[in-house]
């Protein structure tokens, strides 16, 4: 059993009497489509074998208990005295809401959990915060609710309590996952394929910048205003639904001059990384790796000059990937302002790459970066207690 889910089994046994059910809910990784699941484009995300684990089980009362080791903080609270707090317990709790929301009598239970995702790393903790609880809650109270109806209900979650207007990646990639395969989202219709991800030769690194910088959470919803303003003045002109609609550069270009700069250059990179995207899942279809990695640095490229989400920290990060031969691919991962870059790597060189870009990441920042060698997994599910 995994180590994590041993402890908190074991924390949860020592706490309280009733039995638990053990899940685990993993985090994700996305190869290509970064900040336009909110702009109705295609992503390609994957669940990963990073994650965070519950113990849950009902305790017959009116009470809700939650341990997050992580922290080391505990939150009781009554079924009918849920509402919005801060940090951890806004996840937590306005999953909890939703249900309620849905109409759903909710029974007393008790719940210890913790993870192995790095908080900021970009590989979305708070996803799969939601999706763990979510999944559990739709079991314990046979609420019948499907994996794409649990993702949306996660999604939701993450807009009221805390206030994150995410797009649907997140938490569809949580729910959806499959080992040894990516998901080709269309964040439109919530249509999606899957696609073999064949890595011979290659493995998926992260790197971890270790800085998240504060302004990230109001910057990602500036990013999403500016874009909502730019389509609203396309729309004003042209019979378009959104910005998947626009299939050339050049009829954006024909409003640059009606646009504030930074609008404009927000509309460019969702149009352009909506192209990479279908693009990609053509080099995936034909094994392709290398100009898929081509595109990887191509939509960080965008991402750091025209949607400025990037930092220094994750532009040096990409720059020392771009010169390193055994990389073909490198970029921000996630939402950016920090966290991590995805990159794939030969796996002859994935040692020494590590070990030099730690080297000088270090000497220029002195922070020393953290690896990880993820690796693709199935969506949320239960976890066998025995052996």
């Amino acid at each position: 059993m995994n180590p994590i889910a041993a402890t908190i089994l074991k924390s949860f046994t020592e706490s309280f009497i009733s039995q638990p059910t053990l899940y685990f809910s993993p985090g994700r990784i996305n190869l290509i489509g970064e900040h336009v699941d909110y702009n109705d484009g295609f992503v390609m995300p994957a669940a990963i074998n990073k994650g965070v684990y519950y113990a849950i089980g009902e305790n017959e009362s009116n009470e809700i208990h939650f341990y997050s080791m992580d922290f080391d903080e505990w939150l009781s609270v009554g079924t009918g005295e849920v509402k919005k707090m801060s940090g951890w317990r806004n996840y937590a709790l306005s999953v909890v809401n939703e249900f309620l929301l849905l109409g759903c009598k909710i029974k007393g239970f008790n719940c210890v959990f913790a993870g192995d995702i790095p908080r900021g790393s970009g590989m979305s903790s708070s996803a799969a915060v939601e999706g763990g609880l979510a999944f559990a809650l739709n079991e314990m109270l046979n609420v019948g609710l499907n994996r794409v109806q649990l993702a949306l209900l996660c999604q939701r979650a993450e807009h009221n309590f805390p206030n994150v207007n995410c797009g649907i990646m997140d938490q569809f990639a949580n729910m959806m996952g499959k080992k040894d395969k990516v998901l080709l989202l269309d964040c439109r219709s919530m249509e999606h394929q899957y696609f073999p991800l064949h890595m011979e030769g290659y493995k998926i690194v992260l790197l971890n910048s270790k800085v998240h910088h504060t302004l990230a959470s109001g910057e990602y919803n500036i990013r999403r205003q500016r874009c909502e303003e730019g389509l609203g003045i396309i729309k004003s002109k042209l019979n378009i639904q959104s910005f998947r609609d626009i299939t050339r550069v050049e009829d954006l270009q024909v409003y640059k001059t009606n646009m504030p700069g930074k609008v404009y250059n927000c509309c460019l990179y969702v149009i352009e990384e909506i192209a990479r995207a279908k693009k990609a899942s053509e080099l995936l279809q034909q094994e392709n790796l290398i100009e898929f990695g081509k595109l990887m640095y191509a939509t960080h490229e965008g991402l750091s000059k025209l949607y400025e989400v990037s930092c220094e920290e994750l532009d040096f990060l990409v720059e020392l990937a771009s010169q390193n031969s055994n990389v073909i691919g490198s970029r921000l991962m996630g939402g950016g302002f920090g966290g991590c870059t995805i990159n794939i790597i030969a796996n002859d060189g994935i040692e020494h790459f590590i070990e030099e870009t730690s080297k000088a990441y270090q000497q220029r920042f002195d922070i020393i970066p953290e690896a990880y060698i993820v690796e693709t997994a199935d969506g949320t599910n239960e976890v066998s207690i025995t052996p």
